[in-house]
């Protein structure tokens, strides 16, 4: 395990995909010429569409699509390990998707896959979401995968809120969350609890956010950020399109974990 540069993209998604996918290939490239090892991408990042509904007619069968194709280039072309936020993948029925995090390595072969499983409701504020309507929860805990001998594990958004998620995933170094939490939400709880999820696994934590008011008038809070295993913000940015990077030292890790052992007193 040596140190590594990652970097976090956050995005300001727009209705139309097109867009979307050229911010996402000029934000990789700033990233890596940055000389980020690992990009993260947000959840969504494809479309935020009218319309719950729209994003439906971008599902891809696993292995086999327009967005796959494209981040499977881009971690090739950049040589990088590329999370790539979340898409939507064809479900069960035509009238829901599984919202999908899937990681290219350096090569451009996909390393691994999770769908997610906590589906967001709230209500309130004058605000109204439901992702069970047009989303088919996943339904298994991913295990924790490996890339330049670092173990990570992954997240998408509302699993944020469920540290037995997590729990269930060690062991692992790195946890990557790609999100677009409401402003609401965010601003009353996204830097705490992922604080709490670094501290608590005494882990690096990349998360990835949307961050603006975007062209369907939803508004997302961003301040994608990386913090290391003290809860330390190592990098952060507040609102809009744009990368920031942060060096995962394995030094910080080891230190952190041997002067205060928690992992190993973990009874349950």
């Amino acid at each position: 395990m040596h140190t590594l540069r990652a970097a976090t993209v956050q995005l300001v998604s727009h209705t139309d995909p097109a867009v979307n996918r050229e911010s996402v290939k000029r934000l990789v490239a700033e990233a890596a010429a940055a000389g980020a090892d690992w990009v993260l991408l947000p959840e969504y990042w494809p479309i935020m569409g009218q319309r719950d509904t729209d994003k439906l007619a971008l599902a891809e069968p696993f292995g086999n699509g327009p967005l796959q194709e494209m981040m499977a280039a881009l971690a090739a072309e950049h040589g990088i390990v590329l999370f790539g936020g979340s898409i939507p993948l064809a479900g069960a029925t035509p009238d829901k998707i599984l919202n999908s995090l899937l990681v290219y390595g350096r090569d451009g072969r996909c390393l691994s896959r999770y769908d997610k499983t906590h589906l967001f409701g709230f209500t309130g504020l004058g605000e109204s979401y439901r992702e069970a309507d047009t989303i088919e929860a996943g339904n298994r805990i991913p295990p924790a995968g490996e890339a330049d001998g670092w173990r990570y594990a992954q997240g998408i958004c509302y699993d944020l809120r469920f540290p037995e998620f997590f729990r269930a995933q060690q062991p692992f170094d790195v946890l990557l969350l790609p999100a677009a939490f409401t402003y609401t939400t965010g601003l009353a709880h996204w830097q705490m609890l992922l604080q709490a999820r670094a501290v608590e696994n005494q882990c690096y934590v990349i998360a990835s956010g949307q961050g603006g008011t975007h062209a369907n008038g939803r508004r997302t809070f961003g301040h994608s950020m990386i913090i290391d295993p003290w809860g330390e913000i190592l990098a952060c940015l507040p609102e809009g399109e744009g990368v920031v990077t942060a060096e995962l030292k394995p030094e910080r890790l080891r230190t952190v974990r041997s002067k205060l052992p928690a992992l190993q007193h973990r009874l349950f």
